[in-house]
């Protein structure tokens, strides 16, 4: 019996990882407008220190950029008829979640500018309700937030180089159905990354960026008791320690002006998806060996963006991002996800000649998935996120 008890907390912990699998390019700026195309190369307001640090050497001299962000997921999950948990399915996993950035930007001299942000593009939390196995787990949430320092260097006319510092806070929360009470357990820590890119304006209607985002290592500790139901009521200690690693990411974009009112954006991407499936999962000090369900990811994006006059800006953006599932059938239930495609559209004002603001939606469809773990087996059937948001600017 311990050997079932040992591989349902693993299943619980890497189940609550994969929970933070949203590694999202939302962050309620102008990019949702667009689905994130052209993200390394755009550089129009303060957010640009997330996408490509280089980028600040195109903003004027001081700009404050910010925004508020919120998603709706419509993830229902449903048990299959013989899945060794019999009853109640946990319905929508998701439903509401906020969001929230801010930016500022600086230029120091000529050469050289500099800024720092605060944003959250990475985490999901998960409400599986009163379900039939809410003894193993009925919520979990693992978000980070990230302080953002950066520079950049106008090398020439025509190149940029920047860099900035991710300082990363991670928490981690589960709770669980205990004797009828709801036990939470919960911890955090602090990792560091960092982030690089160049821009090149390569000719006077195109430019180009490409930045690196190296990977984040969270490391947890968490105990608890879980009951496991069809199973007389068997519990379990859990002092579970565990590596989180969200992956590396390179993204490469490309900004067209066909004119003073048209233009192009695109991307091509790829995340380091199958490093964070190989997270080293503890319990009771015993290291448990578990096969990574998971391989690196590709990206894309088209957007296309509109000036119809000074006042007004209009973005569409559609983008594909491959599935870091190796199979769709053998999934984790704690994360929905799959080949996703992201549609978005927005549109900025120009309040003054120094602030704007805008608005943007974006509709985020996501390839079904199925678990095939005994206990919880079941499926996502076309599960669907929501993003929306407003952003402002101001210039100084």
């Amino acid at each position: 019996m311990r050997r079932i008890n040992l591989s349902l907390c693993c299943l619980l912990l890497t189940g609550t990882s994969h929970a933070s699998g949203l590694y999202l390019y939302e962050i309620a700026t102008e990019d949702i407008g667009l689905a994130g195309a052209g993200q390394a190369a755009r550089a129009q307001d303060a957010s640009t220190l997330m996408t490509n640090p280089a980028g600040m050497t195109r903003l004027p001299d001081r700009m404050i950029t910010g925004g508020l962000q919120a998603l709706y997921g419509d993830t229902p999950y449903t048990l299959d008829n013989d899945a060794a948990l019999r009853g109640n399915s946990p319905g929508n996993t998701i439903g509401w979640f906020p969001g929230a950035s801010l930016f500022y930007h600086q230029r120091l001299n000529d050469r050289w500018s500099a800024g720092i942000g605060l944003y959250g593009n990475y985490g999901l939390g998960l409400d599986f309700g009163n379900w039939a196995g809410d003894r193993l787990i009925k919520k979990s949430t693992l978000v980070g937030m990230t302080l953002s320092p950066a520079i950049a260097w106008k090398i020439n006319d025509r190149l940029s180089w920047g860099l900035g510092l991710g300082i990363n806070y991670g928490f981690l929360s589960l709770t669980r159905n205990v004797d009828g009470q709801d036990e939470k357990t919960t911890d955090h820590d602090w990792a560091l990354n960092f982030r690089t890119g160049l821009l090149m304006q390569v000719t006077e209607a195109t430019r180009v960026g490409l930045t690196y985002t190296s990977k984040t290592e969270y490391h947890f500790n968490i105990n608890g008791e879980a009951r496991f139901p069809q199973l007389d009521n068997v519990s379990y200690t859990l002092p579970i320690a565990a590596q989180v690693n969200t992956p590396a990411q390179l993204m490469l974009s490309a900004v067209h002006d066909l004119n003073q009112q048209w233009s192009l954006l695109a991307d091509l991407g790829w995340q380091d998806w199958s490093a964070y499936g190989a997270n080293q999962t503890t319990v009771s000090g015993q290291p448990l060996t578990r096969e990574n369900k998971l391989h690196d990811t590709w990206h894309t994006a088209f957007g296309v963006q509109f000036r119809p006059n000074d006042q007004w800006r209009f973005n569409t953006g559609i983008a594909y991002d491959s599935s870091f599932y190796k199979n769709q059938d053998d999934t984790s239930m704690t994360m929905p996800s799959g080949a996703t495609w992201r549609y978005g559209i927005g549109a900025q004002y120009q309040l003054t000649a120094s602030n704007n603001i805008g608005a943007a939606f974006e509709y985020l469809n996501m390839e079904s998935s199925s678990v095939a773990s005994p206990l919880v087996k079941g499926s996502y059937q076309d599960p669907n996120i929501y993003f929306f948001s407003i952003n402002y600017s101001y210039q100084f």
